[in-house]
């Protein structure tokens, strides 16, 4: 067990008065005499786990609830189990520590996991059981498989899903602690579920295919956060809506030209088959509409474009409500989950016309074009029941290709807090 101080202090002698970490004989000292403190912890973190470490145990002065959830962010490993003790003494604290643990390593857990391993029956089964961990007898739920989906008239899932020998599932989750089964929805969390995307007919490269078992990062990251309020004490209603498929390539897949008719009954064109996740979004908006929750909150890897808008040190938001948008954005600097808004107006739903239908998926040509984040949300905003106050968050640094100076490769879990504080307010 590795015994880790702070230090305000530049380190000494050898180790040189810029060094990010010193050794002593039975500790580690993290300086970070800078403004960017849990920047450098993080890094510092990262640092010991690249060297080896897999226990640690945070203790003497300084460390803060924040500071030590930023060594954890930084000490935790793709291929390695980590174990960190908390320096705080005070047990709700601790709990807090724990149970925001619980859910950003569930999160990893099942982006990490392999597209061979994570299809879409079982990451809803593994939400399922998450959850019922969590809250117990508080959840219950319902699965939609295949052309179930049809009969429902989710279209928008079915298609970009059909193709795979692997079924498409809507999963619908209620948490209801009243115990009033007429008890009124307080929000409803949507998430995209794309367990692999292959950009069906508009087909990725290599390049780009390799990492996208991440595609379900946003409803990994809804499924979290619903975790970690009731974790805090959340005592209202709340439904999750779970929209998977695998984007394949097949003799029945969805092709560039067709159009689906929304259960809403506006007509989309499908210009690209690599724009796929705001098609089965769509369902999922839908769905929550005829739910009368006030409050909507989806979120999904979406876009490129708002990861070339933020980076990957930012997650993407959207509202056209900008009392909620500006809430989301305080929200996410409480809880050391930066997010950055981006334009969103009602005049974006028309960037993505079509002649042959109410609109298209994106338009053709690469990337979808010029402010390519905006539209995806303004597709996305056409299905949003008008009396529901709603979110998008495009989560652009939900994941990393590979290791870098802060993170291990893979899920991050950033969003989790953000979401999880929205549903508190």
């Amino acid at each position: 067990m590795l015994t880790v101080l702070l230090s305000a202090e530049p380190s000494q002698g050898a180790w040189g008065d810029k060094a990010l970490v010193s050794y002593q004989q039975d500790s580690v000292v993290i300086h970070y005499q800078d403004e960017f403190v849990l920047r450098r912890i993080q890094q510092a973190a990262r640092q010991l786990s690249a060297q080896g470490a897999t226990q640690a145990s945070l203790s003497g002065e300084g460390w803060s609830y924040e500071r030590q959830w930023a060594f954890y962010c930084g000490f935790v490993a793709t291929r390695k189990s980590v174990d960190v003790q908390w320096a705080s003494q005070d047990e709700d604290e601790i709990e807090l520590l724990n149970a925001r643990r619980r859910s950003a390593d569930w999160v990893r857990q099942v982006v990490n996991a392999t597209p061979e391993d994570m299809y879409p029956e079982k990451l809803a089964q593994d939400a399922v059981a998450f959850l019922k961990s969590v809250a117990g007898d508080n959840i219950s739920h319902e699965v939609l498989v295949g052309d179930e989906l049809l009969t429902e008239g989710w279209i928008g899932t079915h298609s970009v899903g059909r193709a795979s020998s692997r079924p498409p599932v809507m999963l619908t989750l209620d948490f209801n602690p009243t115990g009033n089964a007429d008890a009124p929805v307080h929000a409803c969390l949507v998430g995209k579920g794309i367990t692999f995307d292959s950009g069906g007919y508009s087909i990725k490269s290599s390049a780009g295919m390799v990492a996208m078992k991440c595609d379900m990062g946003g409803a990994a990251t809804v499924t979290a956060a619903l975790a970690y309020a009731i974790e805090q004490g959340l005592k209202k209603r709340v439904k999750l809506i779970l929209c998977c498929a695998e984007n394949m390539v097949a003799g029945n897949a969805y092709k560039l030209g067709d159009i689906l008719t929304y259960k809403n009954g506006l007509t989309v064109e499908v210009v690209n088959t690599d724009a796929e996740g705001r098609l089965v979004l769509a369902d999922g908006l839908i769905k929550a509409g005829e739910m009368k929750a006030p409050l909507i909150i989806d979120a999904a890897t979406l876009t490129g474009a708002a990861m070339m808008a933020v980076g990957q040190d930012y997650n993407a938001i959207f509202s056209m409500q900008p009392e909620l948008l500006r809430k989301a954005q305080q929200l996410s600097e409480l809880v050391n989950e930066p997010a950055w808004p981006l334009p969103l107006q009602k005049w974006h739903q028309n960037y993505c016309p079509s002649d042959y239908a109410d609109t298209a998926n994106s338009r053709a040509v690469k990337g979808g074009g010029m402010g390519g984040a905006s539209n995806a949300a303004a597709f996305l905003s056409r299905f949003v029941c008008d009396d529901s106050r709603w979110v998008h968050f495009d989560l652009a640094s939900c994941f990393r290709d590979g290791a870098d100076a802060r993170w291990a490769a893979g899920a991050t879990g950033l969003g989790v807090a953000n979401i999880a504080a929205l549903l508190l307010q």
